[in-house]
Parts: structure tokens; sequence; C-alpha cells
């Protein structure tokens, strides 16, 4: 029986139980190390388990939870992380033979606070390589599988945590985010995913691609799981020049305020050009279901922000060194991409950090007139693996088409989720994407919410799991 339900339980409901000692950690946990023993070898979502470590970890949630000693919901809850999130004593490998022996000796901020908030660590998932892709195909570990369809890709960079969340391998997980490798590859395996205002997650023990443009998130089974785990994972880091300090809101307490009254911009010049008949069907059919309850929607012009100079310059800093010693251990696309920053020169740089900066200034003036704005989180649905291989030149072009609506709300900034919103008639997920003001996280999810309540989307469950 518990095994029948875990894929459709959520943080919360585990939550509710653990607390009651309905259920305990370490049933949770084992179920969640079961199915990966079983999934894994189909969808490829974890460079390691770490069952041993897990097990321990839960006891000793079952045990302080018996005391009275409860930390908060995520307390005894399984989650995975993306294998370029530093773990103290564990490999941390960003998916390339040049760290498949690094072993940190402390974790990055974003996982002591998940230990501190009781969460049990069940793994490090696969990704695209140094998560400079948008598909998992280029890893040491090999190709990430999409758990609706093992012939098409999981999208990336965070391809083995968007993966192993619908399959029932872990109850969340952390991925991270340069131009959209929260949010694309949730939409294309059927979860929430959520990237917050840049600097509201610290990427402190993170390994980075471009500093000015990352984010860290998590991937869920539901908007309320992801508002669980972003709160414990959200606030100022000291040491992190990243970090902003801004006041964290109470992400669980405002997702029943619904959808009334919010105004929502809809951009249609550019996020919505040349999209795939069926994902433009399912946004439409949002967009009526959030008017439906009570948002006001209204279209707007925006900006775009499309220069890539800035990601391509600060991935090349990081890694020119070891791709001059080593380049034999990295994956032969991803030198080819590092390198594409190699002749950018510093005033260039400069430049593209004044614009960058200008540009999320200037994208406040939007939100006079809208709270929120909503964008089809991918113009198509997963494309197949075999399509992307027949050609060596066509990987790029369509990880590019599958970023296209993402990556702009990095440059911005911004809050943004993915949210499924429908399927298409082959049963690939559909996803669908809020973004908001910065800081503003709680109206995000406070719209993500309301649309996933008064659908069945998020219930439905991979066929066979």
């Amino acid at each position: 029986m518990f095994s029948a339900m875990s894929a459709l339980m959520t943080i919360s409901e585990f939550s509710q139980r653990i607390r009651r000692r309905d259920v305990s950690p370490v049933e949770v946990t084992r179920e969640c190390l079961r199915r990966t023993e079983e999934l894994n070898p189909r969808f490829n979502a974890f460079i390691t388990v770490m069952a041993e470590s897990a097990l321990a970890e839960a006891r000793a949630g079952e045990e302080e939870i018996s005391q009275g000693k409860w930390r908060g919901p995520l307390h005894g809850i399984p989650i995975a992380l993306k294998d370029l999130i530093n773990t103290a004593g564990v490999r941390t490998t960003s998916a390339s033979a040049l760290h498949k022996d690094r072993v940190p000796t402390e974790d990055a901020e974003v996982v002591r606070k998940l230990r501190a908030a009781g969460a049990v660590i069940v793994g490090k998932n696969n990704l695209h390589e140094f998560a400079y892709g948008a598909s998992s195909l280029i890893s040491h570990f090999g190709d990430v599988h999409n758990p609706w369809d093992v012939k098409r890709i999981a999208g990336g960079s965070s391809g083995g945590s968007a993966a192993s969340v619908p399959a029932g391998m872990a109850c969340a997980a952390i991925g991270t985010d340069t131009a959209g490798s929260i949010r694309e590859p949730a939409a294309l395996c059927g979860c929430v995913g959520i990237k917050p205002t840049y600097g509201r997650v610290s990427s402190r023990g993170v390994i980075p691609l471009s500093t000015s443009l990352d984010h860290v998130g998590p991937l869920a089974a539901s908007v309320e799981d992801a508002a669980i785990v972003l709160q414990a994972i959200a606030g100022y880091d000291s040491a992190d020049i990243t970090s902003a300090e801004a006041p964290v809101r109470d992400y669980v307490s405002v997702l029943k305020e619904g959808a009334k009254g919010l105004r929502v911009g809809v951009p249609r010049a550019y996020f919505f050009d040349d999209l795939d008949p069926e994902v433009a069907s399912a946004i439409e059919h949002a967009l009526t279901g959030i008017a439906t309850l009570g948002a006001h929607i209204k279209e707007v012009r925006i900006e775009v922000p499309t220069d890539r100079t800035l990601q391509a310059a600060e991935a090349y800093a990081y890694h020119a060194g070891d791709v001059a010693k080593h380049p034999e251990l990295y994956q032969a696309e991803t030198v080819r991409r590092i390198r594409t920053g190699e002749n950018v020169t510093a005033a260039e740089y400069m430049q593209k950090r004044r614009e960058l900066e200008a540009a999320r200034r200037n994208v406040r003036d939007v939100f006079a007139e809208v709270d929120l704005l909503v964008t089809p989180t991918t113009p198509l649905p997963a494309p197949a693996i075999a399509e992307l291989r027949a050609n060596a030149d066509s990987l790029r072009p369509a990880e590019l088409q599958l970023l296209r609506n993402t990556r702009p709300f990095n440059v911005w900034g911004l809050p943004a989720i993915s949210v499924p919103c429908g399927f298409t008639q082959g049963g690939l997920p559909i996803g669908w994407q809020i973004a908001g003001p910065h800081w503003r996280e709680d109206l995000v999810l406070r719209l993500a919410y309301a649309y996933e309540q008064a659908t069945a989307w998020h219930q439905r469950v991979i066929p066979g799991l």
C-alpha cells in the first residue's frame, strides 16, 4: 500500500503523517531508495545514491520526532541534489570526468539549510555537464531519460533532478538555473520548478556556470511542496557575494489567497512565437482557467534581452585553466561551448554587466501595470533523443529553442515558476511559466497554486510506475 501511494503523495501529506507517526522517515526513505534502485537503470537520474547515510539520517529524524523535536515540514523527507552542489565527504562530479573523483570537505549552504530543516539527502542527480546545456545528453555518466518517455530528453541542465521527482525517487530535488535549467526540465518532465529572485537562495558551494545569472531552487511534485522547500533554503548568506539581504515572506501561508484580483500580463510577442500547436492550445486553456478564477488578463509588450555574451564570458573565466590543461576530461561539445567566451574582452564584459543591471532595473516598470507575467515555459514538448543525436548540428539549436522563454527571466533576475498545464496526445507534459516582480515569490506561488488546485495535471501518474 505504501509503495502504491508514494508516487502520488506530496511532502505536505508525508510530513503530516510523519509528524503523527503514522509513517516513519525510514519507511519513506526506503521507498525512495527502492524506486531509485528499480528505475535509475531506465532514467539515469542519479550519479550517486547515498543509501547508507540517507537511512542513518532517516533513523535520526525518526528518533527526534519521537521525542517531540519536530523541526518542520521537511523533517524526515528525502530530497535529492543536482550533482554540482557540494556535499561534504560525498563526491560532487558536475557530470564531468574532470570532477569524477572530487570530494568536497564542506556542504554547500543550501545543503546545510536542508539538513538543519531535517531533510534526508538521498543522492546526487545527473545533469548536463557543468550545467552548460538544456538536454542532459552531454554527461560523463550518460544521458538522462524522460520518465514519461525514455526515448525523449528530460531537459537540462537539471535533467536528473526533474526526472527523479515524478518518478518518486525523491520527494523533491534541488537544481540550478542559469537560462532555464530548473523550469525547462520541470516542464518537460511534468513537475513544478521554481527559480527564485536572483540572490534569494545562496549559491555558495555550488559549481557556477555564470555567476551573474545562476540561481538555485527546488523541483517538486506540487506548488505547495515547492513553497515548503523554498521556505527552508531562502535567506541571506553573508559569505556569498551574490546573496541579497531581503526579507523572506511566508510562502506557504499565502498559497490559499487565490487568483482573484491578480493582474496578469501576457507578453505574446516573442514568448508566443512559433509554438507547437499542442503547447499553444494548453496555454490558451490555462489563461482561460485563471480568468475564471478571477485574475485580470492583459496583453503587454516587453523588450526581451537575447545576448549571451555575459554567460559565455563568465563560463570561460571559470573553466579556462582546466580546459587549457585537461580538455580531454571534458565532453567535446562542452569544450566548444566554453571556448565561445574566450575572446570576450574586459571592455565587452563590463558593458554587458552594465546592460544586465539596466535590464534588471528597467523590467520593474512592467509591474506598474500588472502583478505577474505568464508565458509557455517551452515552445515545444520534449524532443526525441534520436532526433537530436541524428545530426550533430541539431543539439545546440534545439536547446536554445527550449530555453528561449526561460532565459530572459535569468537576465531580469525575476522569480519564475513552471507548473504543469497539460499533456500532448502522445502523453508528454506541457508546462507554463509564471513570473513576478523581484522578491515576490509569494505572488508567483499564489497564482501557481490557485491554477494547480483548479486542475488535475499534477495528479497524473507516469504509466507503469
